[in-house]
């Protein structure tokens, strides 16, 4: 069924919206105030003809993006775009019954990424294919180019698919090579490799190591485990040079970083000590370190290693505590967290819920919460307000450009 759908909104997950008699139809790549032609089937709209285009609508950066999907949103000017991401914030705050100010979207420029993640598959010719799963598909769109990549990330898909190469021998291996440029050069972890049969054989090993080395990359693991390293990955968080651990975590962009430690900074400034909840290997610890003294605790015993050796680099600071410890299992209670006036937490997608229910019985007058999902961030806020904290301001970060991913930083005192 073919209709003339009129775009009223853009919706949550980044389609444009048309509110019929019949309930709403959503238009992947459609913008508001557009006129589109929707041929419609069971209720999905499968492509669409733009009859009247949107003055905010502008030519794509990239092809290969826009077939899987993973930047939905390149065809939007910057300006509408971002505030678009401000008003998912304040309208998910809203359904939780919080209001606050909430400050302008902060933009992240382009090809800035330092970590991407490619899927490798042989290609009818038997050359090695790089990039993305189409949408809705698992047919690989090629990525030749990145436009929100780092150049240097760009610049080494030759070599990585050589890496990967060594890896697609075993019909069911779907390696997927997790690349992230650090201060000291390209950080490999492959993932995905069919390990049934035995894993890669020596022979398969040796033709990685030896790509690895001709692309120059800094080290190479497979699911975490070095198979090479030719120097060791590392990180600048502060005043502090750390060693990346093997598949461990870092943000995406720098710059989206730097945003969001200099308002977590900015907002305990004042404080005697601090405690860096889901700290990582230390992206938030040492430039708190800076102003208060930091306990810093995270699950992930590799990140909690990383931070200790960073220790030993970075001079002039107040003093960190770090232990490993699974927050969700074993929140911190009141009592652990005893001195501390102000809390700074960067949980996962999932949100933080068993450790924020311990925070009220705190001594903290100052908590920063850090998120990549706006939805579990507004659970987790309702019950530091119910309990008596204001929720100050919030800030969006748009770390991951032209998607529907949100970042943000929000600070609650009382």
């Amino acid at each position: 069924m073919t209709q003339t759908l009129t775009i009223t909104r853009m919706g949550h997950q980044g389609d444009g919206i048309a509110d019929t008699p019949n309930g709403a139809v959503f238009v992947p790549g459609a913008l508001p105030g557009e006129v589109v032609s929707a041929v419609i089937e069971n209720g999905r709209v499968e492509s669409f003809e733009i009859l009247e285009a949107s003055a905010d609508r502008r030519p794509i950066f990239s092809e290969a993006y826009a077939e899987c999907g993973v930047a939905p949103l390149q065809h939007w000017a910057d300006a509408p775009y971002l505030e678009w991401k401000h008003d998912v914030v304040v309208h998910t705050l809203s359904r939780e019954g919080l209001e606050t100010e909430v400050e302008a979207t902060v933009a992240t420029p382009r090809a800035t990424r330092r970590r991407i993640a490619l899927h490798a598959r042989r290609g009818p010719n038997g050359r090695v294919l790089l990039g993305f799963k189409a949408r809705r598909s698992w047919r690989l769109v090629e990525l030749r180019d990145c436009p929100v990549s780092d150049p240097a990330l760009v610049a080494a898909f030759p070599a990585l698919a050589r890496v990967a190469d060594a890896f697609l021998v075993h019909p069911k291996s779907a390696p997927t090579l997790h690349a992230t440029l650090t201060d000291t050069g390209i950080d490999v972890d492959v993932t995905g490799v069919e390990k049934r049969s035995g894993g890669p054989d020596a022979d398969q090993l040796a033709k990685a190591i030896a790509a690895a080395a001709e692309g120059g990359f800094a080290r190479l693991s497979l699911d975490g485990d070095t198979l090479v390293m030719e120097r060791q990955p590392r990180i600048r968080f502060g005043r502090a040079s750390v060693p990346v651990p093997a598949g461990g975590f870092l943000q995406a962009s720098p710059a989206a970083e730097l945003a969001m430690v200099e308002r977590a900074v900015a907002a305990v400034k004042g404080s005697k000590k601090v405690a860096d909840l889901f700290c990582g290997a230390g992206t938030f610890t040492f430039p708190l370190a800076e102003v208060a003294s930091v306990m810093a605790a995270d699950s992930a015993a590799s990140s909690i290693t990383a931070l200790k050796a960073g220790l030993s680099t970075a001079q002039g600071l107040k003093g960190i505590e770090a232990q490993a410890r699974d927050l969700f299992r074993r929140p911190l209670s009141p009592y652990d967290l005893k001195g501390c006036d102000a809390i700074v937490m960067d949980p996962p997608r999932a949100g933080a819920l068993e450790q924020t229910q311990q925070l009220p019985g705190t001594k903290a007058h100052t908590i920063v919460g850090v998120s990549c999902n706006p939805q579990t961030f507004a659970r987790d806020a309702r019950v530091l307000v119910d309990a008596g904290f204001t929720l100050e301001k919030v800030t969006p970060i748009d770390q991951f450009i032209w998607s529907n991913h949100i970042e943000l930083v929000g600070v609650f005192r009382r």
